[in-house]
């Protein structure tokens, strides 16, 4: 029987070097799209796939993204006195249950297979989410609710994969697939960011995952892979033929928010999606493009 998906990592302690000098002394995962900063768009996504204890993997600098899930005791209280219910409400997606959120530290940045075996005291013998803040998605339906629909149907480990142009595997991990039957694909194989010649296909995998704590063993020998890094493709990869492993095609729009671009675009999706602001936002836009 496959044990219920309980928990997710967020690796969080990149420098966010791509966004200087905004990211000088705020973490890269508040910065907001629209009104909502990343990292609270990731523990919404995994909320409404039942997840109820988070751990954010962070380094130095970054304990804005523990305390922006904390209770402000101050500022509730001065809204509550000037009967801001508005506010309140807005408040309400960043409070979580007491004692469901944890930190631990990445102290050296050896790559997201590293950073997901920092969590390892919290993963425990349970299946896990991981989710990248930099990647957001705006879905009808949650990209992680999606995959834990597979995990459920499926057991074993799911990933978020998407189809990206050849020229650019080499920016990503990429599924050798197996039986596809254009939504769900086997895995039977992940490569690390392989040259366009040399790529099993052009399926992408994106910032989504749902792993068994088996891949924890294969993290723990600190094998190095590409960019001489800790590589999470790498210990996923060995657990394929010992236990289920799928690729969903997600429904939705993936925003690379790690990419200034993909960071720009974002907030011009999303805020298309709102009823408030879609006609201010198309207004202005005709005045530049």
């Amino acid at each position: 029987m496959t044990k219920a998906l309980r928990k997710a990592v967020f690796p969080v302690a990149g420098l966010g070097t791509r966004f200087l000098p905004a990211t000088k002394a705020t973490a890269k995962e508040m910065l907001p799209v629209v009104d909502k900063p990343l990292i609270q768009y990731a523990v919404e996504e995994a909320r409404a796939a039942g997840i109820e204890q988070f751990c954010m993997v962070t380094g130095r600098g970054k304990t804005a993204l523990v305390e922006h899930f904390d209770v402000a005791y101050e500022l509730e209280a001065t809204l509550r006195e000037r009967d801001k219910q508005d506010a309140m409400q807005l408040l309400a997606g960043t409070q979580v249950e007491p004692g469901s959120m944890v930190a631990v530290r990445q102290q050296v940045p050896l790559g997201l297979g590293h950073a997901i075996w920092c969590a390892r005291a919290f993963i425990g013998a349970d299946p896990f989410a991981i989710l990248l803040p930099d990647d957001l998605v705006l879905a009808d339906r949650p990209c992680l609710s999606q995959l834990a629909e597979v995990h459920a149907e499926t057991g074993g480990n799911v990933i978020a994969v998407t189809e990206v142009e050849r020229a650019h595997t080499s920016r990503y991990g990429i599924v050798d697939p197996g039986a596809d039957d254009g939504r769900m694909v086997e895995v039977k194989g992940l490569v690390e960011k392989p040259a366009p010649e040399k790529a099993p296909s052009t399926l992408s995998i994106i910032g989504r995952y749902i792993l068994t704590a088996e891949v924890l063993p294969h993290l723990a020998r600190m094998e190095r892979g590409a960019g001489n890094e800790v590589q999470l493709t790498d210990a996923m990869a060995r657990l394929i033929g010992s236990q289920p492993f799928h690729a969903l095609r997600y429904e939705g729009r993936r925003f690379d928010c790690g990419d200034k671009a993909g960071f720009l675009e974002a907030q011009i999706a999303f805020a298309l999606k709102r009823p408030d602001l879609a006609p201010a936002v198309r207004d202005f836009l005709r005045r530049y493009v």
